[in-house]
Parts: structure tokens; sequence; C-alpha cells
């Protein structure tokens, strides 16, 4: 079918579609810049640009709807590798990439800090891992023509237990990363509209199930397709702009090295800067107070606790303000219910001052790939070795664990034949390099524009931008007068990974259609990848779990329709979980990943490249893998560690952090399917 005539008029009609989508879209971005510009209110513009994007998603879900089996799980096998391509970057640039990776580079810088592994690790990490996709994974699937890749587990190793494993693997890592997702969609859905952000999730949340519930694989393949095109503008409109105005080149990816020279001399005024010191030594002091209280819990509690009171008692006596009272009364309730809530919250207060007291002094200059010194005191050596290793251990992570994606996986068995799914791959790789190129120049140019225009600001003559967002959530961006001059440090303003990219646009005081476009394109990121994730773990459920144990005998287009209410359980779940705002969206992806990389590389590696596997050394191996890397995050859980009692802090081997846990899981996994492989074998030969 791939070289027919027929295929050819099929591939010919999508480009004419295409096209004529692509113009249909900024003919739509030019009317609403006419609209702002003949004053249409922001309140309006944000609304109609959500509605229209979640409506087109859900026009597409509903005219792709389907009950075949074939067009639901893997859209009849018949997707162009260019189209594959594009729907497997847009499943791929995920609300991490698109939202959080600029702001990991800004915040960690390339190679990040001795306890936090710099942003260029995802870039690395997450392009490598689709290499190992075309060479080892992709193929040799799509040759089986099969719909999941739990059924790969029971086609090679037979048996239950390698399904069962697989099954739960892969709806473990997609549901941790499908709840980053949705986070996201709330993230930007209550930016666009103004509603709260539990609101937000169920707004953007429709158009996830609308397009997945009806349509499957095939509805997902073409939205995924209309989202590429979306956050592909949404992401290159904003930093080329950026790149003109600082520079006149918009060609930002070529362009930005200049900048890079002229932060460094920045940075060394700002770390001469008494005014900065005085900065970081107030959060120093906090962080030392924070570890005095934490060594005596529940005593410094009800210290904390009879100080409040009696300060509400003072105000209420000397006839304080009303407005002065209130606020003692506030602090008062905000205070740790109990001794686990409070070592949680101290531990992570006295973290976030330790952080911040050495934003200056704790990254790396632009000369040096890490912090530390390999050649300075012991301090410096050990710093310099545990932002290498942790800079390495994140990007093997992630390299692994996107070849065991189980959703990115399955996007490769749409394709008509193996060499279509191998130049799938590269297509992606093209599409996405679009992205990631421009990404490390985004968050250079904001740094530059933070430092130049916003640091030395009057607290009281601050951007607009800034009130907006830190009165919108307070742990995306927040500024305090730390060391009361009334002067803005650039220690004093606090800036949220998932901030970076959905501010450039205000920050560099473009129009609001271009903030519009890129919480679009935000959105488009966070919907593409929730929808393929959400159709994993559905189909992980039904098909992998409920028809194997249970319903073998169920109609195939009965199998369908339990797994559209099987996904739409499941996105209900994941919008609640998400509304509880468990992490950042770069830390949670990431995770999801070194449990991918634990739990399914090694059995499927193996399996694949070594006849000798057997199912047994599969289980145990996946088994093993698993648990040492959960365990290890689990363990390292700030709020674990309080129900516990454990001290606070950490526990790390060789200094890796939680994050990347795989590091341990993914080597164990294969050492024990190696061994037991060979011990089973033998064991057989004997007998």
């Amino acid at each position: 079918m791939a070289d027919g005539p027929a295929y050819a008029a099929y591939q010919r009609r999508l480009h004419r579609i295409l096209a004529l989508y692509v113009v249909a879209l900024i003919a739509f971005l030019l009317l609403m810049a006419w609209a702002e510009q003949s004053g249409l209110s922001r309140r309006w513009l944000g609304p109609i640009m959500l509605f229209a994007t979640v409506m087109m998603y859900g026009g597409i879900g509903v005219y792709g709807r389907t009950a075949d089996p074939e067009e639901y799980y893997v859209a009849g096998r018949r997707i162009p590798p260019v189209y594959n391509g594009m729907a497997a970057a847009a499943d791929w640039m995920s609300a991490a990439s698109f939202i959080s990776l600029a702001g990991g580079l800004y915040l960690q810088g390339f190679g990040g800090t001795d306890v936090q592994a710099g942003g260029l690790a995802f870039v690395l990490g997450w392009t490598g891992g689709f290499c190992l996709v075309g060479l080892l994974i992709a193929p040799h699937l799509r040759q089986l023509k099969l719909y999941t890749v739990p059924e790969y587990f029971m086609h090679r190793f037979g048996g239950r237990w390698p399904r069962r494993l697989a099954a739960f693997s892969a709806i473990l890592c997609s549901f941790t990363y499908v709840v980053a997702q949705i986070y996201g969609i709330g993230l930007v859905a209550s930016r666009l509209t103004g509603v709260h952000f539990e609101i937000g999730i169920m707004l953007g949340l429709g158009g996830v199930v609308l397009c997945s519930f009806l349509g499957g694989m095939r509805a997902i393949t073409w939205t995924q397709v209309a989202q590429y095109v979306i956050l592909l503008l949404a992401f290159l409109v904003p930093v080329s702009w950026l790149a003109y105005q600082q520079l006149g080149n918009p060609l930002a990816p070529l362009a930005y090295g200049k900048q890079l020279e002229k932060i460094a001399a920045l940075e060394k005024d700002l770390q001469a800067s008494p005014q900065e010191r005085a900065v970081q030594a107030e959060f120093q002091a906090r962080a030392r107070q924070y570890q005095r209280w934490l060594q005596d819990v529940e005593g410094s509690l009800r210290e904390q606790r009879m100080l409040a009171q009696e300060r509400v008692r003072e105000l209420v006596a000397q006839n304080a303000s009303v407005e002065r009272v209130v606020a003692a009364r506030r602090a008062l309730s905000a205070l740790p219910r109990d001794a686990a809530d409070a070592r949680e919250q101290w531990t992570r207060a006295m973290k976030d001052s330790q952080d911040r007291s050495r934003f200056l002094g704790g990254l790396p200059p632009h000369t040096q790939a890490y912090v530390g010194d390999p050649n300075g005191s012991e301090a410096e050596r050990r710093a310099f070795q545990s932002s290498r290793a942790n800079f390495l251990a994140l990007m093997f992570c992630l390299m692994v664990g996107t070849a065991g994606l189980p959703h990115l996986l399955t996007r490769y068995y749409t394709t008509p034949s193996v060499a279509t799914a191998r130049a799938s791959v590269a297509w992606s790789l093209f599409f996405i390099a679009l992205l990631y190129l421009s990404a490390p120049a985004l968050a250079t140019l904001v740094k530059y524009e933070l430092m130049q225009n916003v640091v030395g600001s009057s607290f009281n003559a601050l951007p607009s931008w800034i009130a907006q967002w830190s009165h919108y959530d307070d742990s995306l961006l927040s500024v305090s007068d730390i060391n009361g001059d009334g002067i803005l440090q650039f220690g004093e303003i606090r800036l949220g990974a998932d901030l970076i990219m959905l501010a450039t646009p205000e920050l560099g005081g473009m129009p609001y259609v271009v903030s519009g476009l890129v919480a679009a394109g935000g959105l488009a990121a966070a919907l593409s990848t929730a929808d393929g994730l959400l159709l994993t773990i559905s189909n992980s459920l039904v098909r992998d779990t409920y028809l194997q144990e249970f319903g073998r005998h169920v109609a195939p287009e009965q199998r369908v329709i339990l797994s559209k209410f099987a996904l739409l359980s499941v996105a209900t779940v994941a919008a609640f979980v998400a509304s509880l705002r468990p992490a950042e969206i770069l830390p949670l992806v990431a995770s999801s990943f070194s449990l991918a990389a634990s739990a399914l590389v090694p059995a499927m590696v193996m399996g694949i490249f070594w006849s000798r596997t057997t199912g047994a050394a599969a289980v145990a191996g996946m088994l093993a893998g698993l648990s040492v890397t959960v365990g290890y995050m689990v363990v390292n859980a700030p709020a674990v560690r309080a129900v516990l009692r454990l001290p606070a802090g950490q526990s790390l081997w060789f200094d890796i952090q939680p994050v990347s846990a795989a590091v341990f899981g993914v080597p164990l996994g294969f050492a024990v399917i190696l061994v037991l492989s060979l011990l089973t074998r033998r064991r057989v030969a004997g007998a």
C-alpha cells in the first residue's frame, strides 16, 4: 500500500489539507491581531483563542470518530512518515518541553548545579533517545504488527507475568506523565480565561477527551499534526521577536551567543554588588534558622505558635489597625498543623533558601561545564563531581526512558511498513530539532532581558506582568524586598521553570495576541501528549489486563467501547491528581522516564537482540529494576521522609538525585536478566 498509486493520491490530498489548515491558522491569527488593534479587550482574546483551538481539536475528533479496532488502536497503519513524524513530535513536545524546558535552562544553566542537572541534559537526553528508538526498538516492534507495548512482552516471552508487569509499568509511567500534562493544561487554560486553576483543567481536558474518546489513534494522529503547527508557531514567533529586539536578527539560534558574553559581564557586576550580597546573606540566615527548627520540630513548632498567638494578643491590646491584626492572624493560621507538616514545610523552605542563597555563586561560569573545580578545595571537587554525575545520570535516564515510553513507541505502529517506521523517526527528530535548537536561545534572551531591563527597577515601578503573574500564582513568580532598599535585586525575584516561556511575550512587550498564541501552543503541547498517554493507559487496562484476564471472548467493537470508557475514567482521576499540584512539570515528567527506562527497556532490548532471554529472567529483571527505582524515589521524597520521621534532606547514592533513579535500576535489570537467563538455560540443559 505504501508504494501504490492510491497511497500516493492519499498523500497528495493530505498535503492540500495541511496547506489549507496553515493558511486558515495564519488568517485567524491576523484577524485576532487586527481585533486587538481595534480595541478588543484581553479578557475576550484569551477565551476566544482557547475556545477556537479546543473546538478545532474536538472537531477533528468528531470527524475521525471510529469503532473499527484497527483504526482506533493504530490508525489503520497507513499514516505517511512525514505526518507520523509531525504527530510524534507533537506527542513528544509535551508541556515539559514547551513550557518548562527553556525555564530549566534559565534556572540551572547548561551544566546545572551540584544538586540539579542543567537544562541541556534534557535536550541531549530526549534527542538521543529518539536515536535509540529508531535503531533499537521501533522497527522491530512495527514488524510484529502489534497494538500495544505489553503485547510484545506476551508475544516474546509467553505467560501472563511478563504482560502483567509490562501493563502495570506502562500504566505507572504514563499516569505520572499525564498528570504533568494535565497540570500544564490547567496552567495555560486558567491563564487564558482567568478562571481558577481547577476549572481550567476541566476546560482543557474536554478537548482531550472529546478527541481521544471518539476517534482513538486515528483522531489523535491528525489532531497532533494540527497541534504541532500551532506549537511550532507559538515557540518560534516570540523567540524570533525577542532576538530581533535585542540583536536585530530574528534567527535566534544563530545569534544568541552574543548575549551570553553580556550575561557573563552582568553576573560579575551582580556578584560584586553589596545589595545582592545582602540578599544572599539573608537567605543564608533563613536557611540556618530552618535548620535549627528542624533539629527539634515539635518544640520549635510550639514556640512559633506561642509567639504568633502573643503577637495577635499584643496587636489587639494596642488597638492596632484591622489590617495588622488580620495579617497576624493569617500568619498564625499559616503555621504547620502538626510536627509532620512542619518537618515537610521547613525542609522544603530550607532547601529553597539554600538554593536562592547561592543563585549567583552556585551557577558555573559560561566557560566552565559544571560547578565547582576539579582542581580546587575538597568542597569544590565534590561539587564538580556531583554536578557532572547528575548531568550524565539524568541524560542517561531520559535517553533510555525515551526508548521505553509506551505512548511514543505505539506511535510507530501506525506506519505502513518497517521502512516507513524508520523514516518516521528521522522526521520526528527533524521536527523536534526545529524547537529544541531555539530553547537555549530563549532562555538566554529572557535572562538578559531580566538582568538588563527589570533588575534595578523600583518596586513601585515594576512591569505590569510581574504583578499579574505573582498574583496568579506565587510559586511561578514572586518578588520581595529582602534587603529593604526598595529596589529589585536579581536575588529578590523568584521565577518558576513553568513561567519562562509563558511570560516571554509580555516580558518582551509583544502584542497580547502573541501571548495568546504562546498559551495556545502550550495547551497544544499538553493536549497532544495527554491524548496519546490516555489512550495508552486505557489500552493497557482493557486490552492488556481486563481482556487477557477476564474477557477473552469480547467482540472487537465492544473492546473499543471498553477502551473509551476506561479512557474517560483515567482522565477524571488524573485531573483530580493534577489539581493537587504535586510538583513542577519538568521533574514530574523526568520521573516518568526513569520508571519507563527501568521497568521496560532492559527486558525489551534483551528480548529483541538476545534469543536466549527467558520469560522468568525478564520478569525478575523488570521487578528488580522497577523496585530499586521506585524505592529510591520514594525514600527521598520529603513527604515520605516526614511521615517516616527520617532525617531531613536526602539519602543519596553517589550524590545522584531521585529523578535519575533509573541509573541504578536499568543496569540492575540488565544484569538480572543476563544472569538468570544463563542459569535457566543451563538448568534446562542439565536436566
